[in-house]
């Protein structure tokens, strides 16, 4: 897999062999937590169609995602992702499976229904 930051506000996930990579567009470029959500976001989903692909008899080494976040303020926060797949060797009438499969990823599921948060700590004297 190779995840790559195409922006401050996108990625690309691809299906290469090899270790699991991260790169940048340019070395200015630094893998922000917003990238770590979304690559997060990106590698479920990639997963969940591709076993779905696999038993469904279906090839997916051409399948790519993209996810893009907008942000929104009060408080400052990504308030919309955009997650979508490119893959050319899907035939058109599996199209709508695919995103209902795409909607399966526990993450996609953690994102629409979030979690409740507890911030715990402690200190020294």
């Amino acid at each position: 897999m190779k995840l790559t930051l195409l922006s401050d506000e996108s990625i690309r996930l691809e299906p290469v062999p090899g270790p699991m990579t991260i790169e940048a567009m340019s070395a200015d470029q630094s893998y922000s937590p917003f990238h770590m959500v979304a690559g997060g976001l990106a590698y479920c989903t990639f997963s969940v169609i591709h076993a779905w692909a696999e038993h469904a008899g279906l090839q997916a080494d051409d399948l790519v995602l993209d996810v893009a976040w907008k942000f929104a303020d009060d408080p400052h926060r990504v308030g919309e992702l955009d997650v979508r797949f490119t893959w050319p060797s899907l035939p058109a009438k599996r199209l709508e499976a695919a995103k209902r499969v795409a909607e399966m990823c526990t993450i996609h599921a953690t994102l629409t229904h979030p979690p409740t948060i507890v911030i715990s700590g402690t200190a020294g004297q």
